[in-house]
Parts: structure tokens; C-alpha cells; sequence
């Protein structure tokens, strides 16, 4: 059991509170590209568990996520406990069924089946927090924002999200703007990529957020995997990150800036006697305009040490020295 006691933050301006680290279950009944479970059921729980030991109440999940254990396992998990007690938070978007092209985005067909499903599986009556998992740029706006509005009216969903990367922040303003305009439920949340090397929605994207009022609950704060450490700068993808390899992860995260960026990290982790992955969510914790970070792990001794992050007090100057260590246009962000 951890230490660690996580504490609450507000949700952007929503009035909905939420635990200061997310618990993201992406994992959940995932398999390998050798056919392998990432995340079985028993393993779910333990990590659930280890995480409501640590005061965690944000449970992150989607329909697409184990092809829908994931939620299923969660609805296990909770029918053992207080629902109430705990927030939920599942996306919509990508294809469910295969040569069905309505069982994709957020028409209203889509949106209206997908959200029962969800509820069926988590076996809740109501969504706290329901995301679009990716923008759909097949349908328009006014249809996503009114059958959105459409479950919030009837109490089976809270509170509205996007999952967007920065290309689509101008699309998450637009909607809110016509969601208001209409009498409509607005976006409340947003959950981007972002990290100590992914910096793409610093400028433009956070500041729309922070005039929106928008949380801002970022995935991949550790740059799937490499900001844990286990990467090593001359010998790239050894031992245990072997089942991560890819050109596509090495072109994108072993390069030479990315690397300095992780000496700096390395540095500042000795300084405070953390490891490297919990200094990296503790400086994204330290981040103006970020409301919690989502975190993720295969077992709960990961996950307990993840958790951590929250008993880390950065100075300004090591939160500096990371933000700075980026270079480039992020230096001064």
C-alpha cells in the first residue's frame, strides 16, 4: 500500500473536483503485437485497488479499450463500492465493428448506441465525464454539441470532453462557442499529449484552455515510457523496452535533444531523491494551466511509484531547468 495521499483540484471552471493524478486503464485487457495480454482482469483490479488505497477517485477509460473489458472490469470494480464516490471518464470515436462505417465518430447514431453500451458495461446509470476521443470531421459541430447536450440534459452524462491534439483547439473553441450560443452543455475538460519532449500545445492550445476555462488532464505524461528512464542513449531499445520498439518510437523520442532533455531530468531527480518518472509528472503537476496528469502502470508497484509524483515539491528553479532544457520555442513557455 502507498503512502501517498492524493489530494483534489478543480476541474477547470466546471465545479467538478478530481483527483490531482488520473488513473488511465488503456492497458485494460490490451494485447500485444505477439498476441499477449498487457492487463488481465485480476491485474485490473490489483491496480484499481492500489490506486483507491492512495486516495485516487479519476478512473479514465474508453469503449475501444480492451475491446470493452476495460469498461467491463471497471463496473466489477465499483459494483463493489460507492459509485458516487468516484469519477468516470470514457471517449467515443473509433470503429467498433468492422465494415460498419456508422459505428465510427460522433454522429448521432454512433454517439446515442455507443453511449448505452458504455453504460451497460460500466453498469452505471451515468457518466461523469464522456470525451470525444478524437475530432470527427465527417460530421458538423451543431450535430456532435446537441446529442451531447441531449445526454447531459437527460442525466446520463456530467460533464463534456475532447481528447484533441493541437491541431484541433481552434474546433474545440468553435464548438463551445456554438454550444453557448444554442443554450448547449460546452467542453469542460480537454485531454491532450503533453510532456517533458511532447510540447506541441504549449503557446495557442493552452492558452485557448485557460481562457475557456477548460481542465486540462494530459495523456502520455511520460512519453510512453521513455521519460521512466529505461532507455539507454547509446544502446537505444534494450532488455524490457524491446516490446516497444518501432521506427516510428525511436524517429519520434531516441533522438539527441530528447536525450539531453532526460540528462536534466536525471539530474533533477537525484537532487530531490525521486526517480526520473516521478520528477517528470511532478513537473508537469508544477505546470501552469495543467489540472492533473493521467497516469498509467502494469502493476501496482508501478503505479504506487507513479502515484508518488504527488509527494514531489519542485523548486522554481528545477521546474525551470526542465521546461528549459527543450530548447527551442519551448524554452521560454
Amino acid at each position: 500500500m502507498t503512502d501517498t495521499d492524493l489530494e483534489f483540484v478543480s476541474l477547470g471552471e466546471s465545479g467538478l473536483q478530481t483527483s490531482e493524478l488520473q488513473f488511465g486503464t488503456w492497458r485494460f485487457g490490451r494485447e500485444t503485437a505477439e498476441g499477449n495480454l498487457e492487463i488481465g482482469e485480476e491485474r485490473a483490479y490489483e491496480l484499481l485497488d492500489a490506486y483507491a488505497d492512495a486516495g485516487g477517485r479519476y478512473i479514465d477509460t474508453a469503449d475501444v479499450y480492451g475491446g470493452g473489458d476495460s469498461e467491463r472490469w471497471i463496473g466489477n470494480w465499483l459494483a463493489e463500492r460507492d459509485r458516487e464516490q468516484y469519477t468516470v471518464a470514457s471517449k467515443i470515436y473509433w470503429q467498433i465493428r468492422e465494415g460498419d462505417p456508422n459505428s465510427k465518430g460522433t454522429n448521432r447514431k454512433s454517439l446515442r448506441h455507443r453511449l448505452d453500451a458504455i453504460l451497460d458495461r460500466l453498469d452505471t446509470d451515468y457518466l461523469d465525464v464522456l470525451y470525444l476521443h478524437r475530432w470527427d470531421d465527417e460530421t458538423p459541430t451543431r450535430e456532435t454539441m446537441k446529442t451531447l447536450n441531449s445526454f447531459v440534459e437527460a442525466g446520463t452524462v456530467h460533464y463534456l470532453g475532447a481528447s484533441t491534439a493541437r491541431p484541433n483547439a481552434w474546433r474545440v473553441a468553435k464548438a463551445n462557442e456554438r454550444a453557448r450560443a444554442e443554450g448547449w452543455e460546452p467542453f469542460s475538460v480537454l485531454q491532450p499529449r503533453y510532456n517533458l519532449v511532447d510540447r506541441e500545445i504549449e503557446g495557442d492550445y493552452l492558452e485557448m484552455a485557460r481562457n475557456e476555462g477548460l481542465g486540462v488532464c494530459p495523456w502520455s505524461p511520460l512519453g510512453q515510457g521513455f521519460l521512466t528512464g529505461k532507455y539507454d542513449r547509446e544502446e537505444g531499445l534494450t532488455g524490457e523496452s524491446r516490446a516497444a520498439e518501432s521506427t516510428r518510437f525511436e524517429e519520434a523520442y531516441l533522438t539527441p535533444e530528447n536525450f539531453d532533455v532526460h540528462d536534466e531530468l536525471d539530474t533533477v531527480a537525484q537532487a530531490v531523491d525521486a526517480s526520473p518518472a516521478q520528477v517528470a509528472l511532478a513537473w508537469l503537476m508544477h505546470r501552469d494551466g495543467v489540472t492533473a496528469p493521467i497516469v498509467g502502470a502494469r502493476t501496482a508497484e508501478q503505479l504506487e511509484e507513479n502515484l508518488g509524483a504527488a509527494d514531489i515539491d519542485l523548486s522554481q528553479e528545477q521546474v525551470d531547468r526542465l521546461t528549459e532544457a527543450k530548447g527551442g520555442p519551448y524554452a521560454d513557455l
